[in-house]
């Protein structure tokens, strides 16, 4: 039987790279699963795959967890819909949305297809590139190879927003409004660069 290798990379960091081999029977919900299984993402939030072109645009969409208009459109469902139906092209492209209330995207492309190889489990993570970025709203997880910290050694975080000291950026704004409203009158006319 074929398999399907599928390099996945997030729009915003392409340096972050999972390859996922997947069999034709599999669906677009086994596909989402093994992907989170990867980056460590909860896989039960709304997500859609897109069928894409060449340039990425969005064609028809595979939904998880689908709101109540896109089920009354009749959007294709993931855990319903096989891979192989999608497939037309030796390198077919998908748009992946993740998390439809807070997004990332992905792009999801056809690498490779394989001979499936005896004894192996699929879906399998074939190569992983880089840790996957930290969701919004989510606590900062140090990774295995980081230096152990006890949450004194975090203390920046909890104090400020992402290591920004709010109050003292504020003054630091006021004062850069105050001197720039003095040190020019330009009689009320905006320039144009």
């Amino acid at each position: 039987m074929a398999i399907y290798r599928f390099r996945v990379s997030f729009e915003d960091y392409d340096d972050i790279i999972r390859e996922i081999d997947m069999l034709p029977k599999h669906t677009f919900l086994d596909l989402h699963k093994a992907l989170h299984a990867s980056t460590g993402y909860n896989p039960e939030v709304p997500s859609s795959f897109y069928v894409s072109n060449d340039h990425w645009k969005k064609g028809d969409e595979i939904a998880y967890l689908p709101d109540e208009r896109k089920q009354e459109r009749g959007v294709a469902l993931m855990e319903s819909s096989r891979l192989s139906k999608f497939i037309d092209d030796p390198h077919q492209k998908f748009y992946y949305i993740y998390n439809l209330s807070q997004p990332f995207d992905f792009h999801v492309q056809l690498i490779k297809i394989l001979k499936e190889e005896a004894g192996k489990e699929y879906p399998a993570l074939f190569k992983s590139t880089g840790q996957a970025p930290k969701l919004p709203g989510t606590a900062v997880v140090p990774s295995e190879s980081a230096p152990k910290k006890g949450a004194d050694d975090y203390d920046f975080l909890q104090e400020t927003e992402y290591g920004i000291n709010e109050e003292e950026d504020l003054d630091m704004l006021d004062e850069e409004e105050q001197s720039d409203g003095k040190e020019e009158d330009n009689g009320g006319y905006e320039e144009e660069f």
